[in-house]
Protein backbone atom coordinates (compact mmCIF):
# COMPACT_ATOMS: atom_id res chain seq x y z
CA UNK A 1 0.00 0.00 0.00
CA UNK A 2 2.98 2.52 1.37
CA UNK A 3 4.62 1.92 -2.35
CA UNK A 4 2.09 2.50 -4.22
CA UNK A 5 1.27 5.92 -2.49
CA UNK A 6 4.67 6.49 -3.42
CA UNK A 7 4.05 5.57 -6.49
CA UNK A 8 1.26 7.62 -7.14
CA UNK A 9 2.89 10.82 -5.60
CA UNK A 10 6.01 10.74 -7.70
CA UNK A 11 4.20 10.53 -10.85
CA UNK A 12 1.79 13.42 -9.57
CA UNK A 13 4.83 15.36 -8.71
CA UNK A 14 6.06 14.36 -12.42
CA UNK A 15 2.98 15.31 -13.75
CA UNK A 16 3.27 19.07 -12.33
CA UNK A 17 6.61 19.35 -13.92
CA UNK A 18 4.98 19.92 -17.31
CA UNK A 19 2.27 22.68 -16.45
CA UNK A 20 4.27 24.09 -19.57
CA UNK A 21 2.55 21.86 -21.45
CA UNK A 22 -0.71 21.74 -20.05
CA UNK A 23 -1.19 25.21 -19.51
CA UNK A 24 -1.27 26.09 -22.81
CA UNK A 25 -3.08 23.17 -24.12
CA UNK A 26 -5.84 23.74 -21.77
CA UNK A 27 -6.39 26.97 -23.65
CA UNK A 28 -6.18 25.64 -26.98
CA UNK A 29 -8.65 23.09 -26.15
CA UNK A 30 -11.23 25.42 -24.74
CA UNK A 31 -11.09 27.12 -28.02
CA UNK A 32 -11.71 24.10 -30.23
CA UNK A 33 -13.86 22.67 -27.77
CA UNK A 34 -15.88 26.54 -28.21
CA UNK A 35 -15.95 25.86 -32.13
CA UNK A 36 -19.00 23.39 -33.39
CA UNK A 37 -17.42 21.22 -35.39
CA UNK A 38 -13.86 20.81 -34.34
CA UNK A 39 -13.07 18.57 -31.19
CA UNK A 40 -10.69 16.88 -29.74
CA UNK A 41 -10.00 13.80 -31.65
CA UNK A 42 -9.98 15.67 -35.04
CA UNK A 43 -7.38 18.51 -33.94
CA UNK A 44 -4.77 16.11 -32.27
CA UNK A 45 -5.43 14.13 -35.34
CA UNK A 46 -4.08 17.30 -37.28
CA UNK A 47 -1.57 18.02 -35.08
CA UNK A 48 -0.91 14.01 -35.00
CA UNK A 49 2.82 14.40 -36.59
CA UNK A 50 4.30 17.22 -33.61
CA UNK A 51 2.07 14.16 -31.45
CA UNK A 52 4.22 11.43 -32.65
CA UNK A 53 7.58 13.64 -32.84
CA UNK A 54 7.28 14.23 -28.91
CA UNK A 55 8.37 11.74 -26.30
CA UNK A 56 5.92 9.53 -25.07
CA UNK A 57 4.84 11.28 -21.81
CA UNK A 58 4.94 14.32 -23.07
CA UNK A 59 2.54 12.98 -25.96
CA UNK A 60 0.28 11.74 -23.82
CA UNK A 61 0.39 14.58 -21.57
CA UNK A 62 -0.81 16.94 -24.51
CA UNK A 63 -3.75 14.69 -25.91
CA UNK A 64 -4.99 14.18 -22.73
CA UNK A 65 -5.25 17.88 -21.73
CA UNK A 66 -6.90 18.46 -24.67
CA UNK A 67 -9.08 16.02 -24.29
CA UNK A 68 -10.04 17.34 -20.73
CA UNK A 69 -9.85 21.15 -21.97
CA UNK A 70 -11.92 20.44 -24.82
CA UNK A 71 -14.89 18.72 -22.92
CA UNK A 72 -14.99 22.15 -20.79
CA UNK A 73 -14.92 24.56 -23.41
CA UNK A 74 -17.86 22.51 -25.84
CA UNK A 75 -20.21 24.22 -22.31
CA UNK A 76 -18.75 28.15 -22.99
CA UNK A 77 -21.15 28.49 -26.35
CA UNK A 78 -24.01 26.33 -24.77
CA UNK A 79 -24.20 28.59 -22.08
CA UNK A 80 -23.59 32.04 -23.87
CA UNK A 81 -25.16 31.52 -27.15
CA UNK A 82 -27.09 28.24 -27.51
CA UNK A 83 -24.47 26.43 -29.28
CA UNK A 84 -23.27 23.28 -28.45
CA UNK A 85 -19.86 23.04 -28.49
CA UNK A 86 -20.19 18.77 -29.09
CA UNK A 87 -22.95 16.44 -28.80
CA UNK A 88 -21.95 15.97 -25.29
CA UNK A 89 -22.97 19.53 -24.52
CA UNK A 90 -26.06 19.42 -26.29
CA UNK A 91 -28.17 19.32 -23.07
CA UNK A 92 -26.17 21.98 -21.60
CA UNK A 93 -28.24 24.82 -22.93
CA UNK A 94 -31.36 23.28 -22.00
CA UNK A 95 -30.78 25.35 -18.60
CA UNK A 96 -27.80 27.38 -19.23
CA UNK A 97 -29.13 29.34 -22.11
CA UNK A 98 -32.13 30.44 -19.81
CA UNK A 99 -29.60 31.78 -17.52
CA UNK A 100 -27.47 33.67 -19.62
CA UNK A 101 -30.51 35.35 -21.22
CA UNK A 102 -31.51 36.33 -17.27
CA UNK A 103 -28.11 38.34 -17.20
CA UNK A 104 -26.83 35.17 -14.86
CA UNK A 105 -24.47 33.83 -17.71
CA UNK A 106 -21.10 35.02 -15.21
CA UNK A 107 -23.12 32.75 -12.57
CA UNK A 108 -23.81 29.67 -15.25
CA UNK A 109 -20.01 29.64 -16.65
CA UNK A 110 -18.52 29.47 -12.60
CA UNK A 111 -21.22 26.89 -12.16
CA UNK A 112 -20.01 24.96 -14.93
CA UNK A 113 -16.19 25.49 -14.50
CA UNK A 114 -16.93 24.18 -10.83
CA UNK A 115 -18.86 21.23 -11.83
CA UNK A 116 -17.10 19.83 -14.68
CA UNK A 117 -13.59 20.20 -12.85
CA UNK A 118 -15.00 18.48 -9.58
CA UNK A 119 -16.96 16.28 -12.01
CA UNK A 120 -13.67 15.58 -14.20
CA UNK A 121 -11.47 14.91 -10.56
CA UNK A 122 -13.87 13.18 -8.79
CA UNK A 123 -14.41 10.23 -11.34
CA UNK A 124 -10.75 10.25 -12.16
CA UNK A 125 -9.70 9.70 -8.69
CA UNK A 126 -12.44 6.81 -8.58
CA UNK A 127 -11.36 5.57 -12.21
CA UNK A 128 -8.04 5.22 -10.70
CA UNK A 129 -8.89 3.62 -7.43
CA UNK A 130 -10.91 1.20 -9.22
CA UNK A 131 -9.97 0.26 -12.46
CA UNK A 132 -10.36 -3.45 -12.16
CA UNK A 133 -13.96 -3.34 -11.87
CA UNK A 134 -14.92 -0.67 -14.25
CA UNK A 135 -12.82 -2.52 -17.02
CA UNK A 136 -15.23 -5.72 -16.65
CA UNK A 137 -18.30 -3.00 -16.99
CA UNK A 138 -17.77 -3.09 -20.73
CA UNK A 139 -18.28 -7.24 -21.03
CA UNK A 140 -21.44 -6.84 -19.03
CA UNK A 141 -23.44 -4.36 -21.30
CA UNK A 142 -24.44 -6.11 -23.77
CA UNK A 143 -27.06 -5.23 -26.66
CA UNK A 144 -30.20 -5.67 -24.46
CA UNK A 145 -28.57 -3.18 -21.36
CA UNK A 146 -27.41 -0.75 -23.93
CA UNK A 147 -31.07 -0.54 -25.29
CA UNK A 148 -32.37 0.43 -21.77
CA UNK A 149 -29.40 3.02 -21.09
CA UNK A 150 -30.66 4.47 -24.48
CA UNK A 151 -34.14 4.61 -23.26
CA UNK A 152 -33.02 6.71 -20.58
CA UNK A 153 -32.04 9.22 -22.69
CA UNK A 154 -35.00 9.20 -25.14
CA UNK A 155 -37.53 9.16 -22.22
CA UNK A 156 -35.89 12.48 -21.70
CA UNK A 157 -38.08 13.12 -24.67
CA UNK A 158 -40.92 12.45 -22.54
CA UNK A 159 -40.15 15.04 -19.36
CA UNK A 160 -39.57 18.18 -22.07
CA UNK A 161 -43.01 16.69 -23.74
CA UNK A 162 -44.63 17.42 -19.57
CA UNK A 163 -45.00 21.24 -20.57
CA UNK A 164 -46.61 20.20 -23.88
CA UNK A 165 -47.28 16.60 -24.54
CA UNK A 166 -48.61 16.53 -28.00
CA UNK A 167 -45.69 18.83 -29.23
CA UNK A 168 -43.00 16.98 -27.38
CA UNK A 169 -43.77 14.15 -28.76
CA UNK A 170 -44.66 15.00 -32.14
CA UNK A 171 -40.50 17.34 -32.40
CA UNK A 172 -39.17 13.54 -30.50
CA UNK A 173 -40.94 11.25 -33.01
CA UNK A 174 -39.86 13.68 -35.59
CA UNK A 175 -36.14 13.62 -34.89
CA UNK A 176 -35.87 9.45 -34.50
CA UNK A 177 -37.36 9.63 -38.27
CA UNK A 178 -34.88 11.72 -39.01
CA UNK A 179 -32.28 9.84 -37.10
CA UNK A 180 -33.15 6.76 -39.21
CA UNK A 181 -32.58 8.15 -42.73
CA UNK A 182 -29.49 5.86 -44.20
CA UNK A 183 -28.78 2.91 -45.13
CA UNK A 184 -30.04 0.21 -42.58
CA UNK A 185 -28.38 -1.65 -40.71
CA UNK A 186 -28.93 -5.07 -41.51
CA UNK A 187 -29.30 -4.94 -45.92
CA UNK A 188 -27.64 -1.65 -46.49
CA UNK A 189 -31.01 -0.53 -48.07
CA UNK A 190 -31.15 3.46 -48.42
CA UNK A 191 -34.04 4.83 -46.44
CA UNK A 192 -35.29 8.45 -46.98
CA UNK A 193 -31.74 10.00 -48.68
CA UNK A 194 -34.08 11.64 -51.54
CA UNK A 195 -31.08 10.20 -54.05
CA UNK A 196 -28.30 12.31 -51.74
CA UNK A 197 -25.20 10.06 -51.11
CA UNK A 198 -23.68 11.88 -48.54
CA UNK A 199 -26.80 10.74 -46.10
CA UNK A 200 -25.92 7.07 -46.95
CA UNK A 201 -24.28 7.32 -43.85
CA UNK A 202 -26.95 8.55 -42.04
CA UNK A 203 -27.40 12.52 -41.09
CA UNK A 204 -24.37 13.90 -39.68
CA UNK A 205 -24.67 14.72 -36.53
CA UNK A 206 -22.61 18.25 -36.41
CA UNK A 207 -24.56 19.70 -39.03
CA UNK A 208 -27.88 18.90 -37.12
CA UNK A 209 -26.49 20.02 -33.94
CA UNK A 210 -25.62 23.43 -34.79
CA UNK A 211 -28.52 23.70 -37.65
CA UNK A 212 -30.99 22.94 -34.68
CA UNK A 213 -29.13 25.10 -32.21
CA UNK A 214 -26.90 27.29 -33.31
CA UNK A 215 -28.28 28.63 -36.52
CA UNK A 216 -32.08 28.89 -35.49
CA UNK A 217 -30.92 30.66 -32.78
CA UNK A 218 -29.22 33.43 -34.85
CA UNK A 219 -32.22 33.51 -37.32
CA UNK A 220 -34.44 34.07 -33.54
CA UNK A 221 -31.74 37.06 -32.00
CA UNK A 222 -31.21 38.79 -35.43
CA UNK A 223 -34.89 39.99 -34.96
CA UNK A 224 -33.40 41.38 -30.97
CA UNK A 225 -31.25 43.87 -30.38
CA UNK A 226 -29.47 41.82 -27.81
CA UNK A 227 -30.08 38.00 -26.89
CA UNK A 228 -31.01 39.43 -22.61
CA UNK A 229 -34.24 40.01 -21.54
CA UNK A 230 -34.47 43.97 -20.47
CA UNK A 231 -34.21 42.45 -17.03
CA UNK A 232 -31.10 40.75 -17.89
CA UNK A 233 -29.73 43.72 -19.57
CA UNK A 234 -30.12 45.25 -16.16
CA UNK A 235 -27.92 42.72 -14.27
CA UNK A 236 -25.17 42.64 -16.85
CA UNK A 237 -25.27 46.67 -16.22
CA UNK A 238 -23.06 46.78 -13.67
CA UNK A 239 -20.84 43.15 -13.93
CA UNK A 240 -18.81 42.47 -10.62
CA UNK A 241 -16.81 39.53 -9.08
CA UNK A 242 -19.70 38.56 -6.83
CA UNK A 243 -21.36 36.58 -9.63
CA UNK A 244 -18.66 34.31 -10.06
CA UNK A 245 -18.68 33.83 -6.41
CA UNK A 246 -22.28 33.37 -6.16
CA UNK A 247 -22.16 30.62 -8.74
CA UNK A 248 -19.16 28.94 -7.32
CA UNK A 249 -21.11 28.64 -3.98
CA UNK A 250 -24.57 27.47 -5.81
CA UNK A 251 -21.93 24.61 -7.51
CA UNK A 252 -20.51 23.74 -4.23
CA UNK A 253 -23.52 23.31 -2.42
CA UNK A 254 -24.75 20.98 -4.74
CA UNK A 255 -21.89 19.16 -4.42
CA UNK A 256 -24.00 15.57 -3.53
CA UNK A 257 -25.34 16.36 -7.32
CA UNK A 258 -22.20 16.67 -8.64
CA UNK A 259 -20.93 13.46 -7.39
CA UNK A 260 -23.50 11.11 -8.56
CA UNK A 261 -24.31 12.94 -11.64
CA UNK A 262 -20.57 12.41 -12.72
CA UNK A 263 -20.73 8.89 -11.39
CA UNK A 264 -23.15 8.04 -13.86
CA UNK A 265 -20.89 9.56 -17.00
CA UNK A 266 -17.76 7.65 -15.70
CA UNK A 267 -19.69 4.15 -15.49
CA UNK A 268 -20.85 5.17 -19.29
CA UNK A 269 -18.20 6.10 -20.41
CA UNK A 270 -16.63 2.76 -20.16
CA UNK A 271 -18.94 1.14 -22.26
CA UNK A 272 -16.92 1.55 -25.68
CA UNK A 273 -18.97 3.58 -28.24
CA UNK A 274 -21.47 5.21 -25.43
CA UNK A 275 -19.62 8.54 -25.49
CA UNK A 276 -21.08 12.09 -23.55
CA UNK A 277 -23.86 12.45 -25.44
CA UNK A 278 -25.71 9.54 -23.89
CA UNK A 279 -24.23 10.20 -20.21
CA UNK A 280 -25.40 14.02 -20.69
CA UNK A 281 -28.98 13.34 -22.06
CA UNK A 282 -29.04 10.40 -19.40
CA UNK A 283 -27.69 12.71 -16.30
CA UNK A 284 -29.97 15.39 -17.07
CA UNK A 285 -33.13 12.95 -17.23
CA UNK A 286 -32.09 11.19 -13.85
CA UNK A 287 -31.63 14.89 -12.24
CA UNK A 288 -35.16 15.84 -13.50
CA UNK A 289 -36.82 12.49 -12.66
CA UNK A 290 -35.26 12.80 -8.97
CA UNK A 291 -35.99 16.62 -8.36
CA UNK A 292 -37.81 18.00 -5.87
CA UNK A 293 -38.58 20.83 -8.10
CA UNK A 294 -38.61 19.27 -11.82
CA UNK A 295 -40.78 22.15 -13.03
CA UNK A 296 -37.76 24.39 -12.65
CA UNK A 297 -35.95 22.35 -15.30
CA UNK A 298 -35.80 24.10 -18.16
CA UNK A 299 -36.03 27.40 -17.04
CA UNK A 300 -32.17 28.56 -15.90
CA UNK A 301 -32.13 25.69 -13.11
CA UNK A 302 -28.33 25.41 -11.74
CA UNK A 303 -29.31 21.96 -11.43
CA UNK A 304 -30.31 21.31 -14.83
CA UNK A 305 -26.84 22.94 -15.75
CA UNK A 306 -24.66 21.03 -13.08
CA UNK A 307 -26.25 17.45 -14.16
CA UNK A 308 -24.99 17.40 -18.19
CA UNK A 309 -21.64 19.38 -17.13
CA UNK A 310 -20.27 16.86 -14.63
CA UNK A 311 -21.36 13.67 -16.59
CA UNK A 312 -20.15 14.27 -19.88
CA UNK A 313 -16.61 15.65 -17.81
CA UNK A 314 -17.05 12.28 -16.13
CA UNK A 315 -16.67 10.53 -19.31
CA UNK A 316 -13.27 11.76 -19.79
CA UNK A 317 -11.73 9.51 -17.23
CA UNK A 318 -13.67 6.14 -18.30
CA UNK A 319 -12.93 5.96 -21.89
CA UNK A 320 -9.09 5.70 -20.61
CA UNK A 321 -10.40 2.91 -18.51
CA UNK A 322 -10.81 0.13 -21.39
CA UNK A 323 -8.06 1.82 -23.11
CA UNK A 324 -5.53 0.90 -21.14
CA UNK A 325 -6.57 -2.17 -18.92
CA UNK A 326 -8.23 -3.85 -22.19
CA UNK A 327 -6.58 -2.22 -24.94
CA UNK A 328 -9.94 -1.13 -26.30
CA UNK A 329 -10.36 2.80 -26.56
CA UNK A 330 -13.59 4.17 -25.75
CA UNK A 331 -14.14 6.71 -27.70
CA UNK A 332 -12.47 8.70 -30.68
CA UNK A 333 -10.03 10.50 -28.96
CA UNK A 334 -9.09 7.19 -26.63
CA UNK A 335 -8.59 5.30 -30.43
CA UNK A 336 -6.46 8.10 -31.78
CA UNK A 337 -4.28 7.47 -28.18
CA UNK A 338 -4.10 4.27 -28.64
CA UNK A 339 -2.53 4.85 -32.41
CA UNK A 340 -0.01 6.73 -30.43
CA UNK A 341 0.97 4.30 -28.26
CA UNK A 342 1.34 1.61 -29.94
CA UNK A 343 3.76 3.69 -31.66
CA UNK A 344 5.92 3.88 -29.39
CA UNK A 345 5.44 0.32 -28.15
CA UNK A 346 3.52 0.54 -25.67
CA UNK A 347 1.84 -2.83 -24.27
CA UNK A 348 -1.80 -2.41 -22.96
CA UNK A 349 -3.17 -4.64 -19.82
CA UNK A 350 -2.98 -4.66 -16.47
CA UNK A 351 0.53 -5.57 -16.64
CA UNK A 352 1.24 -1.69 -17.99
CA UNK A 353 0.95 -0.50 -14.52
CA UNK A 354 4.02 -2.63 -13.50
CA UNK A 355 6.23 -2.36 -16.27
CA UNK A 356 5.37 1.87 -16.76
CA UNK A 357 3.79 3.10 -14.32
CA UNK A 358 4.65 6.51 -15.58
CA UNK A 359 2.36 5.68 -18.71
CA UNK A 360 -0.68 4.23 -17.40
CA UNK A 361 -0.98 6.18 -13.58
CA UNK A 362 0.74 9.01 -15.77
CA UNK A 363 -2.64 9.75 -18.20
CA UNK A 364 -4.86 9.48 -14.75
CA UNK A 365 -2.52 12.35 -13.15
CA UNK A 366 -2.14 14.21 -16.27
CA UNK A 367 -6.41 14.39 -16.38
CA UNK A 368 -6.35 15.20 -12.67
CA UNK A 369 -3.47 18.39 -13.08
CA UNK A 370 -5.45 19.63 -16.36
CA UNK A 371 -8.69 20.16 -13.74
CA UNK A 372 -7.15 21.94 -11.28
CA UNK A 373 -5.17 23.77 -13.16
CA UNK A 374 -8.20 24.55 -15.67
CA UNK A 375 -10.37 25.71 -12.15
CA UNK A 376 -7.86 27.74 -11.47
CA UNK A 377 -6.81 29.43 -15.03
CA UNK A 378 -10.41 29.30 -16.39
CA UNK A 379 -12.80 30.27 -13.70
CA UNK A 380 -11.44 34.44 -13.39
CA UNK A 381 -12.29 34.74 -16.90
CA UNK A 382 -16.35 33.74 -16.91
CA UNK A 383 -16.94 37.44 -15.88
CA UNK A 384 -15.03 38.36 -19.19
CA UNK A 385 -16.40 35.55 -21.32
CA UNK A 386 -20.37 36.57 -20.22
CA UNK A 387 -19.51 40.05 -21.74
CA UNK A 388 -20.26 38.38 -25.03
CA UNK A 389 -24.21 38.21 -24.42
CA UNK A 390 -23.86 42.11 -24.44
CA UNK A 391 -22.63 42.38 -28.46
CA UNK A 392 -25.60 44.06 -30.44
CA UNK A 393 -27.25 41.00 -32.15
CA UNK A 394 -26.61 42.72 -35.74
CA UNK A 395 -22.77 42.02 -35.29
CA UNK A 396 -23.57 38.21 -33.06
CA UNK A 397 -25.60 36.23 -35.44
CA UNK A 398 -23.70 36.24 -38.90
CA UNK A 399 -20.96 35.85 -36.67
CA UNK A 400 -22.44 32.26 -35.01
CA UNK A 401 -23.91 31.62 -38.64
CA UNK A 402 -20.38 31.98 -40.22
CA UNK A 403 -18.53 29.94 -37.42
CA UNK A 404 -20.71 27.50 -37.36
CA UNK A 405 -21.08 26.63 -41.13
CA UNK A 406 -17.37 25.69 -41.22
CA UNK A 407 -17.96 24.04 -38.25
CA UNK A 408 -20.05 21.99 -39.92
CA UNK A 409 -17.85 21.30 -43.06
CA UNK A 410 -14.90 20.42 -41.13
CA UNK A 411 -15.50 16.82 -40.26
CA UNK A 412 -16.52 15.55 -43.48
CA UNK A 413 -15.30 18.35 -45.75
CA UNK A 414 -18.72 17.98 -47.93
CA UNK A 415 -20.52 21.65 -49.02
CA UNK A 416 -23.48 19.85 -48.84
CA UNK A 417 -22.77 19.54 -44.95
CA UNK A 418 -23.27 23.28 -44.61
CA UNK A 419 -26.61 23.45 -46.90
CA UNK A 420 -27.38 20.85 -44.50
CA UNK A 421 -26.87 22.73 -41.57
CA UNK A 422 -28.91 25.16 -43.18
CA UNK A 423 -31.88 23.34 -43.56
CA UNK A 424 -31.62 22.39 -39.99
CA UNK A 425 -31.49 26.28 -39.19
CA UNK A 426 -34.70 26.91 -40.75
CA UNK A 427 -36.10 23.90 -39.49
CA UNK A 428 -35.30 24.66 -36.23
CA UNK A 429 -36.58 28.54 -36.77
CA UNK A 430 -40.06 27.28 -37.78
CA UNK A 431 -39.87 24.67 -34.76
CA UNK A 432 -38.87 27.47 -32.04
CA UNK A 433 -41.57 29.54 -33.60
CA UNK A 434 -44.22 27.65 -33.84
CA UNK A 435 -43.99 25.59 -29.82
CA UNK A 436 -41.74 22.90 -30.57
CA UNK A 437 -38.52 22.03 -28.79
CA UNK A 438 -35.44 21.84 -31.01
CA UNK A 439 -33.93 19.45 -28.11
CA UNK A 440 -36.16 17.05 -28.11
CA UNK A 441 -35.35 16.80 -31.92
CA UNK A 442 -32.07 16.53 -31.50
CA UNK A 443 -32.48 13.48 -29.00
CA UNK A 444 -34.27 11.47 -31.30
CA UNK A 445 -31.42 12.41 -33.95
CA UNK A 446 -28.33 11.63 -31.83
CA UNK A 447 -30.01 8.57 -29.92
CA UNK A 448 -32.18 6.99 -32.60
CA UNK A 449 -29.67 5.27 -34.48
CA UNK A 450 -28.02 4.35 -31.96
CA UNK A 451 -30.95 2.43 -30.13
CA UNK A 452 -31.73 0.88 -33.94
CA UNK A 453 -28.50 -0.74 -34.33
CA UNK A 454 -28.43 -2.28 -30.64
CA UNK A 455 -31.88 -3.53 -31.19
CA UNK A 456 -31.36 -4.83 -34.39
CA UNK A 457 -27.99 -6.85 -32.98
CA UNK A 458 -30.50 -8.12 -30.12
CA UNK A 459 -32.72 -9.52 -32.16
CA UNK A 460 -30.05 -10.97 -34.50
CA UNK A 461 -28.72 -12.78 -31.85
CA UNK A 462 -31.57 -13.89 -31.01
CA UNK A 463 -33.41 -15.08 -34.07
CA UNK A 464 -36.27 -12.49 -33.59
CA UNK A 465 -37.08 -13.17 -30.41
CA UNK A 466 -38.22 -10.77 -28.70
CA UNK A 467 -38.03 -12.02 -25.27
CA UNK A 468 -34.02 -11.47 -25.34
CA UNK A 469 -34.83 -7.75 -24.01
CA UNK A 470 -35.78 -9.48 -20.63
CA UNK A 471 -32.80 -12.09 -20.65
CA UNK A 472 -30.33 -10.65 -18.96
CA UNK A 473 -30.74 -9.80 -15.11
CA UNK A 474 -28.86 -6.36 -15.24
CA UNK A 475 -30.59 -5.06 -18.21
CA UNK A 476 -34.19 -6.00 -16.19
CA UNK A 477 -32.94 -4.20 -12.93
CA UNK A 478 -31.88 -1.45 -15.70
CA UNK A 479 -36.32 -2.05 -16.87
CA UNK A 480 -37.42 -1.59 -13.28
CA UNK A 481 -35.13 1.47 -12.94
CA UNK A 482 -36.51 2.89 -16.23
CA UNK A 483 -40.43 2.31 -15.14
CA UNK A 484 -39.45 3.66 -11.91
CA UNK A 485 -38.28 7.00 -13.14
CA UNK A 486 -41.07 7.76 -15.58
CA UNK A 487 -44.06 6.46 -13.09
CA UNK A 488 -42.53 8.24 -9.93
CA UNK A 489 -42.59 11.72 -11.73
CA UNK A 490 -46.20 11.92 -12.29
CA UNK A 491 -46.90 10.13 -8.91
CA UNK A 492 -44.98 12.51 -6.66
CA UNK A 493 -46.44 15.64 -8.21
CA UNK A 494 -49.72 14.56 -7.21
CA UNK A 495 -48.95 13.94 -3.83
CA UNK A 496 -47.52 17.38 -3.64
CA UNK A 497 -50.67 19.05 -5.55
CA UNK A 498 -52.87 16.85 -2.85
CA UNK A 499 -50.83 18.20 -0.44
CA UNK A 500 -50.67 22.11 -1.34
CA UNK A 501 -54.35 21.58 -1.94
CA UNK A 502 -54.74 20.51 1.89
CA UNK A 503 -52.64 23.31 3.03
CA UNK A 504 -54.51 25.73 1.07
CA UNK A 505 -57.66 24.03 2.54
CA UNK A 506 -56.20 24.49 6.02
CA UNK A 507 -55.13 27.91 5.71
CA UNK A 508 -58.99 28.77 4.95
CA UNK A 509 -60.50 27.11 7.71
CA UNK A 510 -58.07 28.83 9.95
CA UNK A 511 -59.14 32.00 9.03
Amino acid sequence: MGDTANLLASVFLDTISYWWVIIPTIFLGLIVGGIPGFSAANTIIILMPLTLSMDLQTGLIFMVSLYSAARMGAGIPAILVNIPGTAGAAATPLDGYPMTRQGRGQQALAITFVSSSLGGLLTTVVALATMPILARVGFYMHSVEMIVVMLFGISLIASIAAQDMLKGLIAGFFGLMIGSIGTDVVYATPRGTMGFLELYDGVPLIPALVGLFAVSEAFIIIEKKVILTDEGQAAMANPSWSATFEGVSIALKRWVHIVWTSLIGLIIGVIPGAGASIASFVAYQQSRTFSKTPELYGTGHPEGLIAPESANNGVTSGTLVPLLVLGIPGGATAAIMLVVMQFHGVSFGPSLFERQPEVGYGMFMAMMVSYLLMILTILPLSRYMSRVTTVPTIYLAPMIISFTLVGAFVPREYMFDMFLALAFGVLGYIARRTGYHVAAILIGVILGPLLETYFLRALKKSQGDMSILFSSNIGNVLWVLLVLSLVLPPILKLKRKRRDRRLATLSGDYQ
